[in-house]
C-alpha cells in the first residue's frame, strides 16, 4: 500500500513538473518608426502658421497724370492689420433634358472673389501712409480726403514664415475696395476700421524654397518648388520678407 502511495506520488510530481513548463516566448522585436520627432527634421513633415507669423504688404501701382501706371509701385506692410479673410463663389448651372428627372451634368460660369480687412484704428486713416494720398492731403490741405475706394487695383501679398524656418506665400490680385465702415462706441477698447473687396485673381498659399532647409529633396522638387515660387508678380515682396526673417530670426539655430 505504501508503495503505490509512493509511486503514485511521483508520478504526479512528474505530471506537476510537465505541466509547470513555460513554453518558450518568441523575442520581442520593435520596430523603429522611419520618422523620429526631432524637431530639426520637421522640414521633412507637413507645417503650420499661425496668425502671429503672417506679414501682410500691399503694392499700390503708381497712377501718373495721363492715367497710365509709372514704375513698379509702392511697397506698404500693413502692420495695423488683424484680420484678412476671402471667400469665393463660382457659379454653376444644372443641364436638364426632357425624361431626366435629375441634371443631366453642369456647366460652370465666372467666378467671384472676395473677402474683408479689419484694421486696427490708430492715430491715422491706414491708408494715408501712401505718398500719393500724401500729397494730395498736403495740396488740398485738408479740403479734399481721398478714400479708399478711390485706390487704382492693387495686389496683397502675405508671408507665412514659423520658428523651424518654414515659408510660404499667398497673392491676392487686382484689389478694389467696395465697402468701408467704422464703429466707435463706449464698449469697445480699440476701434476697428472695416473694408469689404473684390479682386480678380489669387494665389492661395505655396510653400517657399528655403536654403536653410535641412532636407535635399530630389533636383526636381527642387526645380518644381522654385517654378511654384517666382511665377506671379509680388515676388520681390516675399523676397524682402525672407531675407529679413533670416537675418532676425533663422539664425537663431546656430547658437544651439
Amino acid at each position: 500500500m505504501a508503495d503505490y502511495i509512493s509511486n503514485s506520488n511521483r508520478e504526479s510530481d512528474d505530471v506537476d513538473e510537465l505541466t509547470d513548463t513555460k513554453p518558450i516566448q518568441p523575442p520581442l522585436v520593435v520596430e523603429k518608426h522611419k520618422h523620429d520627432h526631432n524637431p530639426d527634421n520637421y522640414n521633412e513633415h507637413q507645417v503650420s502658421f499661425s496668425g502671429a507669423g503672417a506679414v501682410a504688404t500691399i503694392i499700390v501701382p503708381t497712377i501718373g497724370s495721363d492715367g497710365n501706371p509709372t514704375g513698379p509701385g509702392e511697397v506698404i506692410t500693413l502692420g495695423d492689420i488683424q484680420t484678412l479673410s476671402y471667400s469665393m463663389h463660382r457659379e454653376n448651372s444644372p443641364v436638364r433634358t426632357l425624361g431626366h428627372v435629375n441634371p443631366r451634368g453642369f456647366i460652370k460660369g465666372g467666378r467671384t472673389i472676395a473677402g474683408s480687412f479689419i484694421f486696427t484704428v490708430f492715430n491715422e486713416y491706414a491708408f494715408y501712409r501712401i505718398t500719393q494720398y500724401r500729397e494730395l492731403l498736403a495740396r488740398r490741405n485738408g479740403f479734399f480726403a481721398p478714400l479708399a475706394d478711390m485706390l487704382p487695383p492693387f495686389d496683397i501679398v502675405v508671408t507665412f514664415f514659423n520658428e523651424y524656418g518654414n515659408m510660404s506665400k499667398m497673392k491676392i490680385f487686382g484689389v478694389t475696395i467696395v465697402d468701408e465702415g467704422q464703429t466707435v462706441s463706449i464698449d469697445d477698447l480699440i476701434i476697428e476700421q472695416t473694408y469689404t473687396y473684390m479682386a480678380r485673381g489669387i494665389q492661395p498659399m505655396v510653400k517657399m524654397v528655403s536654403p536653410h532647409e535641412r532636407v535635399n529633396p530630389p533636383d526636381e522638387v527642387v526645380e518644381r518648388n522654385l517654378d511654384i515660387q517666382y511665377n506671379i508678380f509680388g515676388d520681390e515682396v516675399s523676397e524682402y520678407m525672407t531675407k529679413f526673417f533670416e537675418r532676425n530670426m533663422i539664425d537663431k539655430s546656430n547658437r544651439f
